[in-house]
């Protein structure tokens, strides 16, 4: 029997193909809106840096950090844990057990996410210094609304919807922006004419906090509204359940304690590099190389704000991957079906491959012209835009890295992540201070620490990965087309911003950020149409997989008509 006749009469493979269609599709929502999340993010970024400075930037990120960690701790790592749970549930036909692990979950949050935002809230001063303090302070209450938010967004992904998600995430980052720029400007302006410049830049950091708390209410507030308009379906899908293996309420709490543990300590340590970093670097430039608080602030606002907030961008489709994935993932995995399990993963990773490898090399190429159309501030701008391109070849680690720590969680292998996380931290750690010790790098240090941390992540995960799943991977396809396509396309991209900006400096004076912007576009109008002509022309995308994007079938005509895939 041929392949093509085994794939027609096999429901299990037609039904693997649209699960895991189903999958890219749903990714596909949550990383179009994760990117929206993140231009919005830059497009605002400017504009506060603008108004708060450098250096209040320094002191927003210093507290930003810590609440990261904290809600790391007690209430990131929920809507994954809760999709896995709960999906695993649905897979079974369980829906009323379903529905009593997510009210199980919000007794969860209630707990432990209240206990970790008073703890920010009165000891603010254990986790950070200075004038961070306060506006660590302004982020505490955050913590519990971001924990019954983190609920619902997994609810609603363990039955495999990502608008929901998407639309509270691209709400949240939109009230974000505008009570931010709002709060600083006012807040700096209640200063006075006499306040010094370190008192305006904690009162922009403060507000630029109260917007983050503005954000995350107001995501759950739509959230809130979502899940009471799906009630009705909800019940009626529990009425269909006979209800055969009730379980008690202390077992889903055993449960929700088991499953959420793992993963909490996994994406703690995880991210936990951020705030280790950022605590060698406080402590080494201030107390043994003597800087000054104020420019070791501006030394890693730099770093955080500018190259990190940028490079962040691509790595949203992996976010976006392994949400989407989770369910799918469980589901298989709890019927024992390995060789589905597999094909989601295979999927996951090569799409992961053919946009995070092309990102990068933009990055690289571009990484100037970009850092001046985000954030133009001359002082800073050759520093910024030398990080950035160092740090590039982190979005294709750190997006692998994420999806086969969801991979391993989705199998049950959670404490896998952890250990590997682990090590990678240690040795991150270790050579960062001795950079920082012995080298006059400063935050290119940072750099090298970054790149060390995520490769290593991406390296032990896909090992501890490979040995538990068969996972087909096509060498030529996954990496082989997209590192030659990005190649091309970053010299080439490099080459149209270069030609064109010569020719608008004789048109355009002075020579600032409208120049920039007209020889960035065309740039980046040829890198993504180069790219994909190329990905195509080398296989690293096949007719089938053209033909189930949108529009598939037109953009396959297309490209057979010009002679592009034949």
């Amino acid at each position: 029997m041929s392949k093509g006749e085994d794939r027609k009469e096999d429901p299990d493979a037609v039904h693997g193909r649209n699960d895991s269609s189903g999958m890219l599709v749903q990714a596909g929502i949550l990383a179009a809106a994760g990117i929206v999340v993140r231009i919005i993010g830059l497009l605002y970024r400017s504009p506060l840096t603008g108004i708060i400075g450098d250096e209040g930037n320094g002191y927003y990120n210093y507290a930003y950090n810590c609440y990261v960690v904290i809600l790391l701790i007690s209430a990131y790592s929920i809507p994954s844990a809760i999709s896995k749970v709960i999906a695993e549930r649905l897979a079974l036909g369980e829906t009323r057990n379903a529905q009593r692990i997510f009210h199980g979950a919000l007794c969860y949050v209630l707990l432990v996410s209240g206990a970790f935002s008073l703890f920010v809230f009165f000891e603010a001063k254990l986790l950070t210094f200075g004038h961070s303090v306060t506006v660590l302070r302004v982020f505490s209450p955050t913590i519990l609304l971001f924990g019954f938010l983190g609920v619902l967004r997994g609810f609603f992904q363990a039955r495999r919807t990502m608008v929901p998600t998407s639309i509270s995430q691209i709400l949240e980052q939109i009230v974000n922006a505008a009570v931010s720029l709002a709060a600083a400007w006012l807040f700096i302006r209640g200063a006075g004419a006499g306040a010094g410049e370190t008192e305006k830049a904690v009162r922009g950091a403060v507000g630029s906090a109260l917007g983050t708390g503005a954000g995350v209410l107001a995501a759950l507030l739509f959230m809130v509204v979502v899940y009471f308009r799906s009630r009705r379906e909800i019940v009626s899908q529990m009425e269909k359940d006979e209800d055969r293996n009730p379980e008690p309420v202390r077992n889903i709490m055993k449960l929700l304690f088991v499953t959420v543990t793992p993963f909490i300590l996994s994406t703690f340590i995880y991210n936990f590099s951020t705030m280790l970093d950022q605590t060698i670097f406080q402590r080494i430039l201030i107390h043994v190389r003597h800087y000054t608080e104020q420019n070791t602030a501006i030394a890693y606002g730099i770093f955080s704000t500018k190259a990190v907030v940028i490079a962040n961008i691509p790595i949203a489709l992996a976010n976006a991957l392994s949400s989407a994935m989770m369910p799918n993932l469980s589901a298989s995995y709890a019927r024992r079906d390995l060789d589905e399990t597999g094909s989601i993963v295979s999927r996951a990773l090569h799409c992961t491959m053919i946009i995070s490898v092309p990102c990068a090399a933009g990055l690289v190429a571009l990484a100037k012209p970009v850092m001046m159309l985000l954030f133009p501030q001359r002082s800073s701008l050759d520093q910024a835009a030398a990080l950035l391109a160092g740090i590039a070849v982190t979005v294709v680690f750190y997006s692998i890295s994420t999806v086969t720590n969801a991979v391993l969680q989705a199998i049950g292998k959670m404490n896998l992540p952890v250990y590997n996380a682990l090590t990678a931290l240690l040795v991150q750690g270790a050579v960062l201070a001795l950079l920082l010790l012995f080298t006059g790098l400063d935050n290119r240090a940072l750099v090298i620490a970054t790149i060390l941390y995520s490769a290593l992540m991406c390296l032990l995960n896909h090992r501890a990965m490979s040995s538990r799943l068969r996972v087909s991977i096509d060498l030529r396809r996954f990496f082989g087309a997209p590192f030659a396509a990005s190649l091309v396309m970053a010299v080439m991209s490099r080459l149209v911003y270069g030609g064109t900006s010569f020719l608008l400096g004789r048109l355009l004076t002075p020579r600032g950020y409208l120049m920039n912007l007209l020889a960035l576009l065309p740039a980046l109008f040829v890198a993504v149409l180069l790219y994909s002509l190329l990905l195509i022309r080398l296989h690293g995308v096949t007719r089938e997989e053209l033909m189930q994007m949108p529009k598939g079938a037109a953009l396959v005509r297309l490209l057979e008509k010009i002679r592009i895939l034949q």
